[in-house]
């Protein structure tokens, strides 16, 4: 995760929005490699308040005002600020009814952050302050109205019955196996690290590695790792199927084009709203300049959504290098968290 005081961020940015226009740089061309592609290799962050999602109140807005964006990230730091100065406060060890954790990413007052046990303090998160410079009011470009397509029979009903494996469910209180638990409760995969890869509370980092038959990404989060050919080799047709996916690169001009296939079913649930195992992925990756990379990607997949769906994400280049992430909580505690179903089940079996 990537951690910088907030005094010293807003200071930056205050002074970044302050510059008068004929101070500005242009931005440095973007460099290529010593055999001629364009060079994509580097440690790139793609943390953003931008929803992925396009929130009621800018229906029918696909940007934000220059202002309302200064005004976002302004709110941002000082809610950051207030949240590190406030004393100490318990967790709580049950939410209150209606009060249980929120889309962090959509919600203004982050009730995911407010007390509820499991969540960090302010110091572990890193969701940035802003909206990218593009002042999207989503990362969602297709469809039009910024917001995901609409499911299928065949989708509603797969998140009916999968949404049961998830921490925040609340249509099953208990657990049969540990097969019950979603990729992220077992500490197998994380949904910031896709692929697609979308933000989340922290993390937000990869590290692309280039040569000129093969990329390789490496994502902080779980430290997933994809290693993606691009010497024009067919994914295998309907073969093993993984939790990243087959992944097949190939450069269309100056962007790689990543398509990818044969995910399997266990990644399914996790984050990816629900979808099935044979939705296709496609992914672009842009070298706009030094400083940043333009990440766009599409989901296809006809047995969740009724058509697809696109994003697009700027990077941007880091100094600081990808840092160790391990996640044990959750093998660790499911052996109590089973037992205390075991123990629900036997109370409510006594009360009978």
């Amino acid at each position: 995760m990537r951690y910088l005081p907030v005094t010293f961020v807003g200071v930056v940015a205050a002074g970044l929005m302050s510059l008068p226009a004929t101070a500005q740089t242009e931005p440095e061309p973007a460099p290529r490699t010593a055999w001629g592609q364009p060079d994509l290799g580097g440690v790139w962050e793609y943390k953003t308040r931008t929803p992925l999602e396009r929130p009621a109140r800018f229906d029918g807005r696909e940007y934000l005002t220059a202002e309302e964006a200064a005004e976002i990230e302004e709110n941002e730091r000082a809610r950051i600020q207030a949240m590190e100065e406030r004393p100490a406060q318990r967790t709580v060890a049950i939410p209150t009814a209606g009060e249980r954790p929120g889309r962090w990413l959509d919600s203004p007052d982050h009730p995911s952050l407010q007390g509820q046990t499991g969540s960090y303090n302010i110091f572990w998160f890193d969701w940035g302050t802003g909206a990218v410079s593009t002042r999207r009011t989503s990362l969602i470009v297709d469809p039009p109205d910024g917001r995901m397509p609409a499911l299928t029979e065949a989708g509603r009903e797969r998140a009916r019955t999968m949404g049961a494996r998830s921490s925040f469910s609340e249509t099953v209180d208990t657990a049969e196996s540990h097969l019950d638990f979603s990729n992220s409760d077992r500490c197998l995969m994380s949904g910031n690290a896709g692929p697609p890869m979308l933000p989340g509370v922290y993390n937000n980092n990869m590290q692309l590695f280039q040569t000129p038959d093969h990329v390789a990404i490496m994502n902080e989060m779980m430290h997933t790792v994809r290693v993606i050919p691009l010497d024009g080799r067919p994914a295998p047709a309907g073969g093993v199927r993984q939790y990243v996916g087959d992944s097949r690169g190939r450069w269309d001009g100056d962007t790689l084009v990543v398509e990818t296939v044969n995910f399997n079913d266990d990644r399914t649930h996790n984050t990816w709203r629900n979808t099935s195992r044979n939705r296709t992925l496609v992914e672009r990756f842009t070298r706009v300049d030094a400083e940043t990379l333009l990440y766009e990607f599409t989901v296809t997949d006809p047995d969740t959504w009724e058509r697809p769906w696109s994003v697009e994400l700027p990077m941007q280049r880091s100094r600081l290098p990808i840092f160790e992430f391990a996640c044990h909580e959750g093998n660790y505690g499911l052996e109590n968290i089973l037992a205390g179903n075991r123990r629900q089940e036997a109370e409510a079996a006594d009360r009978r």
